[in-house]
């Protein structure tokens, strides 16, 4: 009785921080090599043994620099999320399918934070992901529709950021104009639409310019009060159309 009752949570959990693990190792590697590599060292590109680099002691044997906070609070959360999840399994999803996407996410989150960049590579996977669930959860001829819609609107957004940005660069007298939004925000509008499908697509991308514009607002008071706004102070898009996403699809089902 014990047992039936602490093992499948515990393995779960288990689950979860595997799912996390791959999330930390991704994001750190991918921005760097561009490949799947050995784990190294993010001081002195070192190679790090497994063990050390995902159990302990999380540093490098040559210099000694330790792993970063970010790899502690993404397992975390993981296991949270997969502890979550079997108890709160989402209404027509299942728990591999949760965490799958839920990874997808993380990644294209801790990336975009990071290193302001949304791989074309991560685009692809998200993409085949994106017809996979979506054609499960919606039908393919909806989620490809929603696919269509949410890269082509981003796409527009995008074109109309690049032309007031090279207005404005142009009356600042600066040659070399900044996009706006990156181009791999118009790619993961993509894989949005597919996940959320047509007419979900609309929602997500509603919802996910009120969060970016509610965030951008309180994250320029502070820095007005602070003194310390700048001008370029560029904010990431890409996590915002995944929270978007993220609880349309898991979340909301949850009562979260």
């Amino acid at each position: 009785m014990f047992v039936n009752f602490i093992l499948p949570p515990l393995l779960a959990g288990l689950t979860g921080w595997a799912c996390g693990a791959l999330v930390n190792y991704l994001a750190d590697s991918l921005p760097v090599r561009r490949r799947l590599v050995h784990p190294f060292c993010s001081n002195c590109q070192s190679e790090i043994a497994w063990w050390s680099y995902l159990i302990w002691p999380r540093k490098c044997g040559f210099c000694g620099h330790r792993r970063n906070s970010r790899s502690w609070v993404v397992e975390l959360f993981y296991v949270a999320v997969g502890i979550w999840i079997w108890i709160n399994i989402p209404q027509g999803w299942n728990l591999i399918a949760s965490l799958a996407l839920l990874v997808y996410f993380g990644l294209v989150t801790v990336i975009d934070v990071e290193h302001r960049l949304i791989l074309h590579s991560i685009s692809l996977v998200g993409g085949l992901l994106g017809i996979v669930i979506g054609t499960w959860q919606h039908g393919l001829w909806r989620t490809l529709a929603g696919g269509v819609v949410g890269f082509v609107t981003m796409l527009g957004l995008y074109w109309l950021g690049m032309l007031f940005i090279r207005f404005q660069k142009r009356r600042q007298g600066i040659e070399e104009p900044e996009d706006a939004l990156g181009f791999g925000d118009v790619n993961l509008s993509g894989v949005i639409g597919l996940l959320l499908g047509w007419p979900g697509i609309i929602v997500g991308l509603v919802f996910a310019i009120l969060l970016a514009g509610g965030f951008s607002l309180v994250y320029l008071v502070i820095k007005l009060l602070r003194r310390e706004y700048r001008p370029s102070l560029v904010i990431p898009y890409g996590p915002f159309l995944v929270a978007s996403a993220a609880w349309l699809l898991v979340f909301r089902s949850m009562g979260l």
